[in-house]
């Protein structure tokens, strides 16, 4: 898929939206997080950003980039969009929590290999 926006700045939009995350739920347990509709949902709508771009991302970047779990990306996106209702608190935390920093990590290294 060609996306007129390309890569690097699809990958800036990943960086941003896990700093939102970041911002949002720094000094924050579990329990105020769920108990805090307005961060959860905000939470939600940078997953959701995190996941879009991470789809829009051209096939090759993708095929080049195996170790990010792009395909868990997209599917956490599609059921945040989804399934709504279905979402499991938890389960975010954990995302927020353990795999968003690695993927910054790894997301931050790639961006700075594009010219």
């Amino acid at each position: 898929m060609h996306d007129k926006l390309g890569n690097k700045v699809r990958l800036f939009h990943i960086i941003d939206a896990i700093n939102e995350i970041e911002n949002y739920i720094k000094d924050y347990s579990l329990e105020t997080f769920v108990a805090n509709s307005m961060m959860f949902n905000a939470t939600l709508r940078q997953l959701e950003i995190i996941g879009e771009a991470s789809n829009r991302l051209s096939e090759d970047l993708l095929n080049e980039n195996p170790t990010i779990p792009w395909a868990r990306i997209i599917g956490l996106r599609n059921l945040v969009i989804h399934e709504y209702f279905g979402v499991d608190d938890l389960t975010i935390w954990n995302v927020i929590k353990v795999n968003l920093p690695v993927l910054k990590e790894k997301v931050t290294l790639l961006v700075s290999t594009i010219k």
